[in-house]
This record gives C-alpha cells, sequence and structure tokens, in this order.
C-alpha cells in the first residue's frame, strides 16, 4: 500500500474498535438500498446453485450468509480476525478464514464466483489493487465470474457535505482527496481509495481480465436519501430512489454519481496475470 507504513493494522482497528460492520446495511436506508441493490445485480450475475463462492474481504457475512441461504458453497476470507470469527458464528454454513486479498493460500481455479466487495476500497496504491485482482484472477476458474465494488470518487464529497462537515477549513483536504483518490485521515473513515470508473476499467485491464461491466449500485439520487430522514426515508422516496438507480445502473454518463460501483468480468480461458 502507498505511504510510509502499512496500512493494514489502522483497517483492523477501525473495523474493531471503531465502527460497527455487523449491520451497516440495514440500519440505515443508504445501507439498505446499497445491499438491496448490490443483492439485485448480483442475482442476475450469479450461477445457478450450488457454485462455489469465495468471498474475499466479505466482512462478518452479510453477502456470504445470503449466498450460502440460496444454496451456494460460501469461503469468506477477511482481514480482520473479528469479521471472520462473526461471519463463523452467525452463519454456520459458511466457512471463514483470516487473509489478505493480494496473496491467500488457495489453489488456482477454486471458485466459479470470486467477489470482492470490500478490498479495493482499502488498498490505497494502484499495484496493490492490480494484485488483487489478479489474485482475484487465479482463484477463479475458467469462465468464471469476478465481481469487485469500489466507492466512487463523488461519495466522500456528497457523505460529508450532507453531514455538514464541509466548510473553509476542511475543503482543501476534501478536494485533494477528489484529486487524489486517497481518503483524507481526518474524514474518520479509514485507509480507503476513491475509484473513478475508467480507473476500474483499467485496473481489471492492468490484472489481465476483460474490460468488466459496470453497474452503478445507489443510483444519482441517494444522498436524498440521507438528507430526509424519518418514515420518508423508507416510504415512497426510497422506492423512487431504487426505482432511479436500477433504470441508470448502465449509464456511463450517470454510474459515477451512484455512491458504490459494481464491476464484473468473465475470466478467461487462459490464466489472467499470470
Amino acid at each position: 500500500m502507498a505511504g510510509s507504513r502499512p496500512a493494514e493494522p489502522d483497517i483492523v482497528r477501525y473495523y474493531t474498535d471503531v465502527f460497527v460492520e455487523a449491520d451497516r446495511l440495514e440500519r440505515t436506508p443508504l445501507g439498505r438500498l446499497e445491499g438491496l441493490r448490490t443483492r439485485q445485480v448480483l442475482t442476475r450475475l450469479l450461477p445457478p446453485a450450488p457454485a462455489t463462492v469465495l468471498d474475499v474481504g466479505g466482512g462478518p457475512g452479510a453477502y456470504a450468509g445470503w449466498l450460502a441461504a440460496a444454496g451456494h458453497r460460501v469461503h469468506l476470507v477477511d482481514l480482520v480476525p473479528a469479521h471472520a470469527a462473526a461471519a463463523r458464528r452467525a452463519h454456520p454454513g459458511v466457512s471463514a478464514t483470516i487473509g489478505d486479498a493480494r496473496r491467500l493460500p488457495l489453489a488456482d481455479g477454486c471458485a466459479d464466483v470470486t467477489l470482492l466487495l470490500g478490498p479495493l476500497y482499502h488498498l490505497t496504491g494502484r499495484a496493490d489493487r492490480v494484485a488483487a485482482l489478479r489474485e482475484a484472477a487465479r482463484l477463479t476458474r475458467p469462465g468464471g465470474l469476478v465481481v469487485t465494488a469500489t466507492i466512487s470518487r463523488q461519495a466522500p464529497l456528497m457523505d460529508l457535505t450532507r453531514q455538514g462537515r464541509v466548510d473553509d477549513h476542511t475543503r482543501p483536504a476534501l478536494l485533494r482527496t477528489y484529486a487524489t483518490g486517497v481518503n483524507d485521515a481526518g474524514s474518520g473513515f479509514t485507509t480507503a481509495y476513491f475509484h473513478r470508473p475508467d480507473e476500474v476499467v483499467d485496473e481489471f485491464g492492468t490484472a489481465g481480465l476483460p474490460r468488466p461491466d459496470l453497474y452503478g449500485v445507489e443510483g444519482p439520487l441517494w444522498p436524498l436519501l440521507a438528507v430526509a430522514g424519518g418514515p420518508e426515508a423508507d416510504g415512497p422516496l426510497f422506492a423512487e430512489v431504487l426505482r432511479c438507480a436500477t433504470l441508470f445502473e448502465r449509464d456511463p454518463e450517470v454510474i459515477g454519481a451512484s455512491g458504490h460501483l459494481l464491476a464484473a468480468t468473465r475470466r478467461g480461458a487462459d490464466r489472467a496475470g499470470g
């Protein structure tokens, strides 16, 4: 990772002592929108059950549990020991171990589907993100599916603005983050990188993977949920934001306005990234 010291301790500390990830996709309308839309897209892409799914950076198992309940064989790997332990407790049908997305002690072609729905958030160096993608390619069988999630470059600007945290003091750091993609430690978030859509495509290509299809997860109206509050955020407004996100999910002029991007491709017959 970029920087003078490894970022892994910061990430482990953040998700162990600072931030509760376990119910993130349930406790707010924004979280529910992200979870629902991610499941919608995955449902269309995944092969029929039972498939072998490797959930790299799967946290406490929000998606792993859902996939196992659908009949898939799921192995979760996460950098944070507390997350792997929580996944094992909450989802008995899911195996879970501790590991780094850039290098995993697993066999070539062991998965029908490899998901990276978190690791690319936290690798600030391009070489590290490409390494994680190459590893995903190695672990996926020929013709298998690779799906990643990234946080969009616009998300910090939208999120901090809706929190009322942008002023003359914080604006320079926020603009640096927008220019570089690297999160500023003063934001309250941990080590992170925010992608532009074309960067995602470029990194897949450098890793030897075919050009991915990109999907905007929350769509362009998601900030409205963050400022609406109350029952409206889960009522007609939520339904309209969800409808808009689905309608424009592949529009290249719009997807960058989503908080998160999904990228999906199928591994070629020759080992990618070798």
